[in-house]
């Protein structure tokens, strides 16, 4: 430790005896934040709404999509028998971040793809489900297939790969269908609905439905 830190320790220590912290202490943390989570497949439009969320929402939102986890990673291949295990790893670092967020009382706007059961049970596990409002980001598989193959962005086949199972557990607060409606007008829905949300929330009904299920597997080995 040098002179000046050894110096500065002492400052501080004498500061908070008098009442004076000198941002020692923590800052006060508010209730958990809101977390809005936009489900669906690649291509489906999540980004696009989350960001007219971004500007229309009154208080501050944080825009946490899984793409920019897969983003910061270092620029290598990945051998193939590697590379779930490694999306796998990211997307449960991604969840953690979110729950951490929200847990410091930041409001989110989640942009996720739950395409294997695991990711759903995850979340539920981890996010406080009076806190979260699920939306059902739906578009027609051939309109999926279409923007893939205009983005370029994307491995082909990947929105059909995902659409049988990413709306498989069948509940939300709200769903949407970005073929039928602009992202600005789905954000102003989902606006609308935060006012009045729905109780119980889409989580907790599922929350509920998971512990049941895991229950009745456990009954079911004990027997």
């Amino acid at each position: 430790m040098s002179h000046d830190d050894s110096e500065w320790n002492e400052a501080a220590l004498a500061n908070a005896s008098a009442g004076d912290t000198g941002g020692l202490e923590v800052p006060d943390q508010r209730a958990g934040g809101l977390i809005i989570f936009l489900n669906g497949a690649s291509s489906s439009g999540k980004s696009s709404i989350a960001r007219e969320l971004l500007r229309i929402l009154n208080e501050s939102f944080f825009h946490m999509p899984v793409d920019a986890f897969h983003a910061m990673r270092s620029d290598r291949d990945i051998p193939d028998e590697h590379l779930q295990a490694e999306i796998d790893r990211t997307a449960r670092g991604f969840h953690r971040a979110v729950a951490g967020m929200s847990a410091a009382g930041n409001n989110v706007v989640v942009d996720h793809v739950l395409s294997q059961r695991w990711r759903l049970l995850d979340c539920l596990d981890l996010f406080p489900a009076e806190n979260v409002v699920l939306v059902g980001v739906h578009c027609p598989l051939p309109e999926l297939e279409r923007r893939e193959r205009i983005r370029g962005d994307r491995t082909p086949g990947l929105a059909a790969r995902q659409f049988e199972q990413v709306h498989a557990h069948g509940i939300y607060d709200i769903e949407c269908d970005t073929s039928k409606n602009t992202p600005g007008e789905i954000a102003k829905q989902i606006k609308t609905t935060l006012a009045q949300r729905p109780t119980p929330t889409a989580f907790t009904r599922l929350k509920l439905g998971s512990a049941h299920r895991r229950s009745e597997l456990s009954s079911t080995h004990k027997s």
